[in-house]
C-alpha cells in the first residue's frame, strides 16, 4: 500500500499544523478584533475552541487545494453557511465544539472519498 492511501487526513493535518509557524497560537480569525461575535469570543477565550478553529481551518485549506477549480466554490458555500450555524451557537461552548466536530468530520468524509493510487505489489 502507498504511503498516501494510509495516511489518514487528522494526521496530515497535524503534520502540516505542525509545520506552520504561528498559526498553533491564534484562531482563524483576529482575535484582537474590537467587533468580535459572541462565538469569536468564546474561541478566542478557550483554547480548545482554538485549535478546533485552527485545526477546521487548516483542513479547509488543505481540501480546498485538493479540489478542482469548479468544485472549490460549493466548498467555500458550505463553509460559509457552517460559520452561519456555529454563529448560532453564540457563546454557548459545548454547540460551538460540536459544529466543529459535525465540520471536521464533513472534511474527514470528503477527503476519504478522495481516490488513491492502487497499492503496489
Amino acid at each position: 500500500m502507498t504511503l498516501i492511501a494510509r495516511i489518514p487526513l487528522a494526521f496530515a493535518v497535524a503534520v502540516f499544523v505542525g509545520l506552520a509557524v504561528h498559526t498553533a497560537s491564534a484562531a482563524s480569525f483576529d482575535c484582537d478584533a474590537k467587533t468580535l461575535q459572541p462565538d469569536e469570543t468564546a474561541i478566542c477565550a478557550n483554547r480548545d475552541l482554538n485549535d478546533l478553529d485552527v485545526r477546521m481551518a487548516t483542513e479547509f485549506k488543505w481540501l480546498s487545494g485538493m479540489y478542482a477549480m469548479g468544485v472549490r466554490g460549493e466548498l467555500q458555500d458550505q463553509q460559509t453557511a457552517w460559520i452561519k450555524t456555529r454563529q448560532a451557537c453564540q457563546a454557548d461552548i459545548a454547540c460551538i465544539r460540536k459544529a466543529y466536530e459535525d465540520r471536521l468530520k464533513v472534511f474527514e468524509d470528503d477527503y476519504n472519498r478522495f481516490e488513491r493510487p492502487a497499492p503496489s505489489k
